[in-house]
């Protein structure tokens, strides 16, 4: 599989990782545009119900979008990793270091990845929310559905904006630009 991945991503590695860039600008640029956008304009609805009917419409459409560029930014960082040999450059079979600079880049490599999966996590957090948020608000539970998303735009939101941008700087510092 290994040989596969470093075969693949040599013959494709210009799509791959437009691709993975791609992905993160969708969701991070997203998520963005969400915040700071649409919530502001979202609180000047006066109606509760149409207010938060809305809100959960956004959102859900907005999770439902991201979803395939999340599965996409994970593929092809995976290929990435794996077919530009970030392991084998810095360490060797027994695990000792072969070239600092190297190891710096599979250090660098490993943050984005935590980064990445942190914000999977949360985004899976906000995407339970606001499933929940929605079954309350279709029976009729207002107040206990707004509850369930309050912590989205305040917390979990500029969480993840942060963290993407902190992973998009990362990848730009990765491929040395």
């Amino acid at each position: 599989m290994k040989a596969w991945m470093v075969e693949f991503f040599g013959s494709y590695a210009h799509e791959i990782v437009f691709l993975h860039v791609l992905s993160a600008f969708v969701w991070v640029g997203g998520m963005i545009a969400i915040r700071l956008a649409v919530h502001p304009v979202l609180q000047s609805i006066e109606d509760p119900k149409l207010k938060l009917g809305k809100t959960l419409a956004i959102t859900g459409k907005f999770f439902h979008i991201v979803i395939p560029f999340i599965l996409l930014i994970i593929l092809t960082a995976i290929i990435m990793s794996v077919g530009l040999g970030f392991r084998a450059a810095a360490v060797d079979s027994s695990g000792a270091i072969i070239s600092e600079s190297a190891f710096a880049t599979y250090q660098l490599v490993h943050l984005k990845e935590v980064l990445w999966t942190v914000m999977a996590a949360n985004f899976t957090w906000m995407y339970i929310k606001r499933r929940k948020a929605q079954q309350l608000f279709d029976a009729g539970d207002l107040p206990a559905a707004k509850a369930q998303v309050a912590i989205i735009p305040k917390l979990l939101l500029p969480i993840n904006i942060v963290l993407g941008i902190a992973a998009i700087w990362l990848g730009i510092a990765l491929r040395g630009l």
